[in-house]
C-alpha cells in the first residue's frame, strides 16, 4: 500500500516523509479494520480509501492558513486525521456527535501516537470555541449556508471556513448568509479520482 500511496503523492506533487506515509497507511488499515464492525465509511477497499479519503483530504493542505483547526462533522476523521499527519505543527480538533466515531478516533490517536488531534463528541452548535480557531474545515458536511450558520461562532477574527466540495455550488455561493464573503475557490487535483473537487474558502466579516 505504501507503493500505491507514493505513486499517488508523486502524481499530486506532494512530498512526505517515510514516517508520514507509514502513519497514513496505518490510519487506512485501522479504518478498514474498524469499518467491518462500525460502518465508518461506504468505501470498503483500502486502495480506494487512499484515493477517496487520504488524497482527497491532504490536497487542501497548501490552502490552510493558521495552526488551530476544527474539523466539523469529522466522521471517521476526514479530512482532519490525514491533515494532522501531513501538518504536524498544526492542531486539529475532530468534532462529531456520534460516539462510535469518537471512540474510533481516540483509538487512532492512541495507536498512531498523534499528539496534534483532539477527538470531541459534541453537536457543533453546542461546542464552545475557546480560544477561537484559525480555520473551520468540513468535508461532505451540510450546505455552505448551514455550515456557516451552525459554525459561525468557531473562527477567530481572521479565521476562515474551508468547505470541501465536488462541483462548485454556484447556487450556495450566491446566497451566503449575511456577514460572510467568498475569499477564493480552489480547484483541487486528486489523482485517480473521478469528478471535480473544489475547496471553497469563506471569510467572516467581523
Amino acid at each position: 500500500m505504501i507503493t500505491k500511496l507514493t505513486s499517488l503523492l508523486n502524481a499530486a506533487h506532494i512530498s512526505l516523509s517515510d514516517r508520514q506515509k507509514d502513519l497514513l497507511v496505518g490510519y487506512v488499515n485501522m479504518l478498514h479494520k474498524w469499518n467491518k464492525a462500525y460502518n465508518l465509511t461506504s468505501v470498503r477497499d483500502p486502495e480506494q480509501m487512499l484515493i477517496r479519503h487520504i488524497m482527497d483530504s491532504i490536497v487542501v493542505e497548501p490552502a490552510l492558513q493558521g495552526t488551530r483547526f476544527i474539523d466539523v462533522g469529522t466522521g471517521p476523521g476526514l479530512p482532519g486525521v490525514p491533515l494532522a499527519i501531513v501538518r504536524p505543527d498544526s492542531h486539529f480538533t475532530l468534532l462529531d456527535s456520534l460516539g462510535k466515531r469518537i471512540r474510533f478516533l481516540k483509538q487512532v490517536q492512541h495507536e498512531l501516537k498523534l499528539s496534534n488531534i483532539t477527538p470531541v463528541q459534541s453537536r457543533v452548535e453546542d461546542f464552545p470555541a475557546e480560544p477561537p480557531f484559525d480555520g473551520v474545515i468540513s468535508r461532505a458536511f451540510a450546505s455552505l449556508n448551514d455550515m456557516l450558520n451552525w459554525c459561525h461562532h468557531l473562527p477567530g477574527k481572521t479565521g476562515q471556513f474551508y468547505a470541501l466540495k465536488g462541483v462548485v455550488p454556484q447556487e450556495e455561493l450566491a446566497h451566503l448568509p449575511e456577514g460572510f464573503t467568498v475569499d477564493r475557490v480552489v480547484k483541487l487535483l486528486v489523482p485517480q479520482l473521478e469528478g471535480e473537487r473544489h475547496l471553497i474558502v469563506v471569510n467572516v466579516n467581523k
